[in-house]
């Protein structure tokens, strides 16, 4: 991903570096996580209206940007360093915010940044304790993204999902839980979900794969805007299949279990995403009212 050129050198005002400054865990779960025919959940449509242009036809892009050609190699291992990494997520956190804010001002909604915390180990969060257990993850009430750097390199070595678009790939897809958080349906889903218990995870499966979709409109943005190389658009797929509940469970435990996913399968994750990017438009996101497969 074209960033180096186009990121300074300073650290977003939206980003609290806790490394090196341990927190205590515990207290309240955390929200939504880098993990329907129900009427009364037809209200979550998006309708960003005139907010966005009407897509794109994605064709040769795919192909060109899910190649691996010597030009992939620029990005295959991600930010080399502390620095380098602060200043890549500094890169897409604010290219995020300000694409959703202007999203928001054009269809005459507010929005509010939200903050991203990197930690290593454990930190304390207004939604109790962020730990390396729970992985990358959005917490409403600060609305603060949680980060623990150790992540990244389990992205890169466990789950073999490598590459700076990788990243940011898990970063778009925590803003896309801050995106349903300010719009209402995050509060929404968590109020149908207390009212039909037997729902609740396939209503938390459409809910991630929506913020798989609205991550996938933001790498839109980037491709319109000639920031991706060859090779990115790959390395944000081969992320979103890595953590799939069909993944996790099959590298953790040898089986597979649908009932009990929270957020989808490879499958599932890497079609929304590419459905977000296919469309660059976000009412193309509506999970709840359409099949997830």
């Amino acid at each position: 991903m074209r960033w180096r050129r186009r990121s300074r050198r300073r650290i977003s005002e939206n980003i609290d570096d806790m490394r090196g400054r341990r927190g205590l865990a515990g207290g309240l779960p955390v929200s939504a996580s880098l993990g329907l025919p129900i009427v009364a959940i037809v209200v979550l449509v998006l309708l960003f209206n005139g907010a966005l242009g009407s897509g794109t036809s994605i064709g040769d892009p795919l192909d060109d940007l899910t190649g691996t050609g010597d030009s992939a190699q620029t990005s295959l291992e991600g930010p080399q360093t502390n620095e380098e990494l602060v200043r890549f997520l500094t890169f897409v956190l604010d290219d995020l915010q300000s694409f959703w804010g202007d999203t928001f001002q054009e269809s005459g909604r507010a929005y509010r940044d939200a903050g991203l915390t990197l930690f290593e180990g454990a930190t304390g969060s207004a939604c109790g304790g962020a730990t390396a257990d729970v992985g990358p993850h959005y917490c409403p009430l600060d609305e603060n993204i949680y980060l623990d750097v150790d992540f990244f390199r389990d992205l890169r070595d466990r789950f073999r999902a490598p590459g700076d678009f990788a990243l940011a790939y898990v970063v778009a897809h925590e803003i896309g839980h801050h995106v349903q958080h300010r719009m209402g349906i995050s509060a929404q889903v968590n109020a149908e979900q207390r009212a039909n218990p037997a729902n609740a995870n396939d209503l938390s499966i459409r809910l991630e794969l929506q913020a798989d979709c609205l991550a996938g409109v933001w790498a839109f943005t980037t491709y319109e805007r000639r920031l991706l190389e060859t090779g990115d658009l790959e390395e944000g797929l081969n992320a979103a299949a890595a953590v799939g509940d069909d993944r996790i469970q099959q590298q953790a435990t040898g089986r597979i279990d649908p009932e009990s996913w929270t957020h989808g399968s490879s499958e599932q994750r890497v079609n929304w995403f590419v459905t977000g990017f296919e469309q660059g438009d976000p009412n193309a996101c509506d999970t709840f009212l359409t099949p997830v497969l």
